[in-house]
C-alpha cells in the first residue's frame, strides 16, 4: 500500500565512498563480463545533429588537491534545444552520460555536441548548458552545477538561471573556455574563492 505523502521522510544522505565505479562503471575500472558496456557511456549516437566538443577537467577542493576518484553525470539537451522525448528531439541524442576522472591524472572528459538553447519552465530561452551531478568521497549529498559556455555571452546575459545567480562575478565559475576548436576546459572547485556554483535542486 503506498503511503500518503505527508508521512514519508527523507532518507539519510551518505557519502559515494570510494567503490561506487564498481557499481556504476565497472568496465572503466575494468571489472568486464557483466554488462556489455557501462550505462551512459556516450551523451549521443552516431548521426548526432550539431557541433561535436569535447570538454575536460578536474574537480578540485578546497584545499587544492585534485579529486581523483569522482564521478560524474551530465544531462543536456540537444543541438536545437530539445530533450530527449520532446517533439523534434534528435532521436540520436540521449542526453545523459556518465563519467569519471582518469585515476592518475584526475582529468574527466566529455565528448558530446553542444546544446542549444533550451527553455526554462517560464519559457525562456537558457543559455546553452550541460548539467552536471558530482558524487565522490566525502560529499554527503551528490552537487549539481552546470556547464555553460563562455563563447555564448549573449544567451548567457539573457539567460534567467543566471540571472539568479546573485554575486554576479561568480558566474564566471560557470563557465566552460575554449581552448582550440571544439575542446573546452572546465574545472570544478569544491571550496575556497573560486568555488563553483552549486544549485540546490
Amino acid at each position: 500500500m503506498m503511503q500518503n505523502l505527508h508521512q514519508l521522510k527523507e532518507s539519510p544522505s551518505q557519502t559515494a565512498g570510494p567503490y561506487v565505479h564498481i557499481g556504476c562503471m565497472p568496465n572503466f575500472l575494468g571489472n568486464t563480463g557483466t554488462y556489455p558496456v557501462d550505462l551512459g557511456v556516450s551523451p549521443m549516437l552516431d548521426g548526432a545533429l550539431g557541433q561535436a566538443i569535447t570538454i575536460t577537467g578536474r574537480v578540485i577542493d578546497g584545499a587544492g588537491m585534485v579529486l581523483r576518484d569522482v564521478m560524474i553525470e551530465s544531462w543536456q539537451a540537444d543541438a536545437a534545444g530539445h530533450y530527449p522525448g520532446q517533439p523534434g528531439a534528435d532521436a540520436n541524442v540521449t542526453g545523459w552520460a556518465r563519467f569519471a576522472a582518469d585515476f592518475d591524472t584526475g582529468f574527466w572528459t566529455l565528448h558530446t555536441i553542444k546544446p542549444g538553447r533550451a527553455p526554462a519552465p517560464n519559457g525562456q530561452l537558457m543559455t546553452p548548458h550541460i548539467a552536471l551531478w558530482i558524487v565522490a568521497r566525502g560529499i554527503n549529498i551528490g552537487l549539481q552545477t552546470r556547464i555553460c559556455f563562455a563563447d555564448e555571452a549573449p544567451a548567457n546575459a539573457a539567460c534567467p538561471v543566471l540571472a539568479r545567480v546573485e554575486h554576479k562575478d561568480r558566474i564566471a565559475t560557470l563557465l566552460a573556455h575554449a581552448t582550440a576548436p571544439g575542446t573546452y576546459s572546465f574545472d570544478i572547485h569544491l571550496q575556497g574563492d573560486a568555488e563553483t556554483v552549486f544549485f540546490d535542486i
